[in-house]
Formats: structure tokens, C-alpha cells, sequence
């Protein structure tokens, strides 16, 4: 491009021939129209439901809806099994409780789907109740599947809250304070569920009636 125009001015200060160039000063950059997901060819947005609301995108078993409008799902996701309550279609931040009476129901779509082993069900692969009825109440009133959460000692508990419903959460031992439940969804390998719920109809935790004290 010559410095000069036919105007005899260099052509980044003539307002005419500068005009509409990349030496116009009034020149306003171009808006880029296109997405970076359109620029990157195979690139995916994530995948939202109306409204922003999240959903379960592989196999899960569920309990509910209660009152309150929550479900209890458990879901095969990357590491395991999720156990986790749900509201509105979010996750929600507390340690899963479920009826007692979902339980069964609950296990065999979960063994239907291969998210847990069916012959290791604790009585769900004959339909039967979960737990033996009339368990000695004495030997506790939790079925625990002991573990580690790095350097500290953990267990998945299977807990009656009272005669209608369970909670299964972990608990967490920390140095000089004892015991402490996790208010978080569940999710570790399928054989610590198995192990707990083994643990809890072994304990007569599942069984009907009265929970145990």
C-alpha cells in the first residue's frame, strides 16, 4: 500500500481513502458470530434438561417420591455407585433416607440392570422381606461396611431411623472427635453397599416391625 494518495496526505490520515480500512480509526471490529463449539469441529456442548435442571444420564434405581417432593436414586457412575437424594431434578447435599418398605423394590431394579450382583442381595432375589423378621435387636442397630477415606478410617452405614425408614451414609473417623456423618451423597463401589446391606439384614436392621435400639 503506498504511503501517499492521490490526495497528496499519507493514506492513514485522509479521511477518504482510509475509509473502511484497517488504517480507519472509526472502524469498529467485526462481532464474531460463531461459537467456539461451531470453530471446533466434533466439539459438544453439555447436554441440560429445561430450566437448567441436571438429570441421571446412565442406569439408576429409585425410591419415591416422598412428601417433600425427594427421590432416592442409585446410579452406576464413573468410580462406583452413587446413592444420593434428588429434589427438582438436583442433587441434594445430604445423607440419602429412604423408606424402609422402597428398599426391596429399590435392590432388584438395581440387580435388573446389573448395578449390584443379585445373588449377593440380602432376600431381594426371591422377593422376599430384606432382613429377617424378629432379629436379635441386641446385636445393634446399624450394618456397617468398614473402609478408609485416605488416611482415615470410614464405614458405610445402613441405619433405621425409626420403624418407617432408613438412612445409608458414610461415617468418618476423625482424630480426637470420634464418629462423624457425612450429610453428602454415597458414592463408593458396589461391594461396600453390598457389605452394608448384608451387615444391616444380618443385624435385623432391615427387618419389619419396631426399629432396633
Amino acid at each position: 500500500m503506498p504511503l501517499f494518495c492521490r490526495h497528496n496526505r499519507f493514506v492513514a490520515e485522509c479521511p477518504i481513502c482510509s475509509k473502511g480500512t484497517v488504517l480507519d480509526p472509526n472502524r469498529k471490529a467485526e462481532r464474531r458470530t460463531r461459537s467456539v463449539a461451531a470453530r471446533r469441529p466434533g466439539a459438544r456442548r453439555p447436554v441440560q434438561a429445561a430450566g437448567g435442571v441436571r438429570v441421571s444420564r446412565g442406569e439408576f434405581a429409585s425410591a419415591g417420591p416422598y412428601d417433600d417432593g425427594r427421590e432416592v436414586r442409585l446410579e452406576k457412575v464413573p468410580g462406583g455407585l452413587r446413592l444420593a437424594s434428588w429434589h427438582a431434578g438436583q442433587l441434594v447435599k445430604d445423607a440419602p433416607v429412604l423408606a424402609l418398605e422402597d428398599l426391596p423394590a429399590m435392590l432388584g431394579s438395581a440387580a435388573e440392570q446389573g448395578l449390584l450382583a443379585t445373588a449377593e442381595l440380602p432376600g431381594a432375589a426371591d422377593g422376599g422381606p430384606v432382613g429377617p423378621v424378629g432379629a436379635d435387636p441386641a446385636l445393634g442397630a446399624h450394618g456397617v461396611s468398614p473402609g478408609r477415606s485416605g488416611e482415615l478410617r470410614d464405614e458405610l452405614r445402613v441405619e433405621r431411623l425409626d420403624d418407617q425408614r432408613l438412612r445409608i451414609a458414610r461415617w468418618i473417623m476423625r482424630p480426637n472427635r470420634g464418629w462423624e456423618l457425612q450429610e453428602a451423597p454415597v458414592l463408593l463401589p458396589a461391594d461396600r453397599f453390598l457389605g452394608a446391606l448384608a451387615s444391616a439384614a444380618e443385624r435385623g436392621v432391615l427387618a419389619s416391625g419396631d426399629p432396633v435400639e
